[in-house]
């Protein structure tokens, strides 16, 4: 066997800690056990793409390697759906290409962009999994505060600001994930202002990009003027959809940068999955495809949590599926606090250690998979756990 060394592109890459927690979860064979460490969902996807999907399986088609890029009506759907949100015109033959889930698609945008030791900007927090893929394609990760308050996160202009230099190749944006962070216009044009003056990439990961409450609404950052050049969206149909065992995302941008992520896309994972990609076709196209009503589930899910962590150092999240409990407030560090919850309390949740560098003095809450009447009385849970009765 040869002498094992560990790569280095893998020094400063570590797990992200929902795997372990759902490991721990699953083998604790409990019902009474409360799943909020990841990011799954039991509303089910949209009827005509779970139709489709049965369908597609018997199709000889769909049992093939063959197009790499992705199916025609696939990347047309993909296409219409970026051009719709962002009121930009895409081509799905030049602009758009098909890929394994959103986070192949991320990983292989990074490869295309990224020269070793180039700098990346991400929101602190962001999600572990962006993080590891930018040290893996090369890339030197610069945090970026989102600031907490009781009405929710802000993202810190005057840090993005300074953040930004000639070295910084991409910002990478992702609504939602993990904090319930969505940015206000005025935030997007403080990105969209750094990422013009240093002549950056801009990598918007839209897969929570319409879970939105309270009434917001979609800031799609092609929008504003000059970004279609430099905004490259990466789709999946995970969240929205709900299909996340589909494992099928898409990557829409400026015809100039596609031909390099769809090499790297060949080269990475080859092709998709045949036999989904019928379904997601149908699910992006479905006159319904029952995200307004999953949206008014998940958002009272939402607003049960908040209701019983109230008093607690709890972030209230503006999208997404997940919010953030401050365990350092609290007097505990979030791996303490997560296994006092686990153990005492019967509840999953995930330590942010690795989400950042402020990241690590929180607990993740995921709401999107747990009915509210199982949330019910999660509160008194928390406390006589953590001993804050």
């Amino acid at each position: 066997m040869p002498r094992l060394k560990r790569v280095s592109r893998l020094a400063h890459v570590p797990g992200i800690g929902v795997e372990r927690m759902g490991s721990a979860a699953d083998a604790a064979h409990d019902p009474e056990m409360l799943r909020l460490e990841n990011l799954d969902t039991d509303i089910m996807p949209p009827a005509v793409a779970l139709q489709a999907t049965k369908e597609a399986i018997g199709r000889d088609e769909n049992n093939s390697y063959l197009p790499f890029l992705g199916q025609d009506e696939l990347r047309k759907a993909a296409a219409r759906r970026v051009s719709s949100v962002s009121g930009v015109d895409y081509d799905w033959r030049s602009q758009c290409i098909i890929t394994a889930g959103g986070m192949s698609g991320i990983l292989n945008c990074l490869l295309a962009t990224l020269e070793p030791g180039d700098e990346v900007i991400v929101t602190d927090p962001t999600y572990a999994g962006i993080i590891n893929r930018i040290r893996i394609a090369g890339g030197n990760v610069v945090f970026v505060p989102l600031v907490p308050s009781a009405s929710g996160w802000r993202l810190d202009i005057a840090a993005l600001e300074q953040a930004a230099s000639s070295r910084t190749r991409m910002v990478v944006i992702s609504p939602g994930m993990p904090t319930g962070h969505v940015l206000t216009h005025a935030e997007w044009e403080a990105v969209v202002r750094v990422v013009t003056q240093v002549d950056a990439w801009l990598l918007y990961d839209a897969a929570m990009e319409r879970i939105l409450y309270d009434g917001r609404k979609v800031l799609h950052p092609a929008t504003y003027q000059g970004m279609k050049e430099r905004t490259i969206t990466v789709g999946a149909a995970s969240k929205e959809l709900r299909m996340i065992g589909w494992r099928v995302g898409w990557v829409v941008g400026p015809e100039e940068i596609m031909n390099d992520i769809g090499l790297v896309s060949i080269a990475n994972v080859v092709c998709q999955t045949g036999i989904s990609m019928a379904g997601v076709a149908a699910g992006l196209t479905a006159q319904d495809d029952g995200l307004q009503e999953a949206l008014s589930v998940w958002q009272e899910r939402r607003d049960v949590l908040l209701t019983e962590l109230e008093g607690l150092p709890v972030i209230p999240p503006h999208g997404g599926w997940s919010l953030l409990v401050n365990a350092h407030e609290l007097g505990m560090t979030a791996p303490v606090m997560v296994e006092k919850l686990f153990k005492d309390a019967k509840i999953a949740v995930t330590p942010m250690v690795g989400w950042g560098s402020n990241a690590a003095h929180y607990v993740r809450f995921v709401f999107s998979n747990e009915p509210k009447e199982r949330l019910v009385g999660i509160g008194q849970k928390v406390r006589k756990a953590l001993g804050l009765q």
